[in-house]
């Protein structure tokens, strides 16, 4: 087989009629079957393509005709095979990024030093500094012996690299090099206009010297932008690769550690499964940070409640169907509701009060310019798998839509950090408590988890802080709890007719305040089972509106984001992982008010 040539050259000049340039270039690369890249700017054109002889002769031919470009001199060399997957050819403001107004290579540049020269310095020993301007991972499979890396990652760094050099660098001679020049032309007036009095730049880069001269005081190899990764100084490919993840040149000694994974890791970007976690946990906590700054509830929107027709109202009129199924609202309310226009279709048209209604249909009742109450929604997570999240909860903040709260829920916030997976939480925590919550991240998995709830296989422990001294270290409390929820959903000891209810205490601490912090384990899944069964017990939860002794239960069952913390802390959870079906457990650090001093503090 023919080998295949490659060829690289830039040139600053200006040009014109970008698009048109491109559309020529495009045609030609395409019917001589070239593949690379060619980027156009208004300041030049650079270009990495390979091909057949004949087709690249072709190709300069078209180049060497366009003004300014006759005398157009890539650096040629051959492969095996094609270097590169496709053929691009790009507009761009600049042909090499560097963001620095007022840098024109076109105009001026920086005196060049022929590849000879430079060789015939270094055998003289003549005092300079090279100064290599690539990026670190270039620099990385080699450079010139002694050479000083400029000590950057991406061109656009440069200047803040510059500022960095030695003050005394800017009296001595400088040779800077790259891989084929371009960087160097702009580099090059930049450092001028910083102050140094005395820049080179090699002519044609490593790629010209190792043309010209060969390997002289070069160790390693010439770092490529394609798939050839190294050139030796003969110009031959070498057997370094690239990291598909990070993008780390890889020598043959480096591609045989035992974390270089082709199309995944190397040893430079490996991370153990908690190091990988811990990463993406860190992602996912900025992108809460942007998304609770302001609370998604906090500016004014229309939101629209989905109302079902059940089957003993169909054929009623639509008020009649509303009142039955929101019984708290008036018929003559959902009257002017209907007059106003915020009883509507499915599709979102007005319906009249008179309208009929079938079974099974779908309307919605539109509450406009909502504004929700403000929560704390400084979720902290936990952990996080293919199968799972757990996070903090922080409070007050409800976990489910509905009442007051729509989009400053858990589950709102989550459905955007995590989209386009739609978290499921596998059990309910008050807005109130704070604490452990389990989501899982598929319906297979939440399956999976909220059958060791619904069967009692979850070991919990919550942390809670109560009025008052229990007698006992150890105690139980296993009093029936209502079936049917009273005002705001709160419940009651049932002696009667409750449902079997168990939960296990101990006390941690006993403060001089009179308060006590516990530990309970509930062995049962009642609604507030653990504030019910301490309250009956003579000992309520500090700041529980509810069930604190002689209090009426409020009007909102969420608190304010300013009233005292309920002292109730999901802490501890166990259970058995739905993929590896092994036992993990879960804690959420304690709160402030577990501490001795945290009334002091708050009062």
């Amino acid at each position: 087989m023919e080998p295949v040539v490659n060829i690289a050259a830039y040139k600053f000049l200006p040009l014109e009629g970008l698009k048109a340039l491109r559309t020529r270039l495009q045609d030609l690369c395409k019917e001589a079957e070239l593949k690379g890249s060619i980027l156009l700017s208004p300041e030049g054109i650079n270009l990495f393509v390979a091909g057949g002889g004949p087709q690249i002769e072709r190709l300069l031919a078209e180049l060497r005709s366009w003004p300014g470009l006759a005398d157009l001199q890539p650096k040629f060399s051959q492969t095996d095979h094609q270097p590169f997957n496709r053929m691009l050819v790009r507009i761009k403001q600049e042909i090499i990024a560097f963001g620095v107004p007022g840098i024109d290579p076109a105009r001026r540049t920086s005196p060049k030093l022929a590849a000879t020269q430079l060789k015939q310095w270094l055998d003289e020993g003549r005092p300079l500094t090279l100064l290599d301007t690539r990026n670190d991972y270039e620099i990385k499979l080699g450079t010139f012996k002694n050479a000083l890396p400029i000590g950057i990652d991406h061109f656009r760094d440069f200047p803040e690299a510059v500022a960095r050099l030695p003050e005394e660098l800017k009296e001595q001679t400088v040779v800077m090099f790259c891989t084929g020049g371009i960087r160097c032309e702009k580099a090059g007036p930049y450092m001028e206009q910083a102050g140094f009095k005395h820049i080179l730049q090699l002519d044609g880069g490593i790629l010209k010297y190792f043309e010209e001269v060969g390997g002289d005081y070069y160790d390693g190899e010439c770092f490529v932008f394609d798939q050839r990764v190294g050139l030796d100084p003969k110009l031959g490919e070498t057997h370094s690769t690239q990291c598909f993840h990070c993008q780390s040149p890889l020598t043959p000694a480096e591609q045989a550690h035992p974390h270089y994974v082709p199309g995944k890791s190397c040893q430079y970007c490996y991370k153990t499964p908690a190091e990988q976690m811990a990463l993406n946990i860190e992602r996912r906590h900025e992108v809460i940070r942007k998304l609770t700054h302001p609370l998604p509830g906090s500016q004014p929107y229309d939101h629209f409640k989905p109302v079902n027709v059940p089957v003993d109202c169909d054929g009623q009129t639509i008020v009649e169907a509303l009142h039955r199924v929101v019984r708290h609202i008036p018929i003559e309310v959902w009257e002017r509701k209907c007059a106003d226009g915020l009883v509507l279709t499915a599709d979102h048209e007005p319906v009249a009060a008179t309208h009929r209604v079938k079974s099974g249909e779908r309307y919605l009742h539109r509450l406009p310019a909502v504004i929700e109450p403000a929560v704390n929604m400084d979720v902290r997570i936990l952990h996080e798998d293919e199968a799972i999240v757990v996070v903090n909860k922080p409070a007050p903040l409800p976990v489910h839509s509905g009442g007051r709260f729509y989009r400053n829920t858990l589950q709102w916030l989550l459905f955007d950090v995590y989209a386009p997976q739609k978290l499921r939480p596998a059990h309910r925590l008050d807005a109130n408590t704070t604490g452990i919550q389990v989501l899982t991240r598929t319906r297979h998995f939440a399956g999976r988890v909220q059958d060791q709830f619904a069967q009692m296989q979850v070991e919990k422990v919550y942390l809670v802080r109560v009025n008052g001294h229990p007698e006992a270290d150890e105690f139980t409390c296993e009093m029936p709890i209502s079936k049917e929820p009273g005002k705001l959903g709160s419940r009651s000891v049932d002696p009667a007719a409750g449902l079997p209810a168990h939960t296990d205490f101990r006390v941690l601490r006993r403060f001089s305040d009179g308060t006590a912090l516990l530990e309970a384990r509930p062995r049962t899944g009642r609604t507030n089972q653990i504030r019910i069964h301490i309250a009956h017990l003579g000992w309520p939860v500090c700041g529980d509106p509810a069930y604190l002794a002689g209090s009426e239960v409020g009007e909102t069952q969420t608190l304010s984001i300013d009233a005292p913390p309920l002292c109730l802390h999901a802490f501890e959870l166990t259970l058995r992982h739905p993929v590896t079906r092994q036992p993990m457990t879960f804690r959420a650090p304690p709160p402030a008010w577990a501490e001795d001093q945290f009334f002091c503090n708050v009062g």
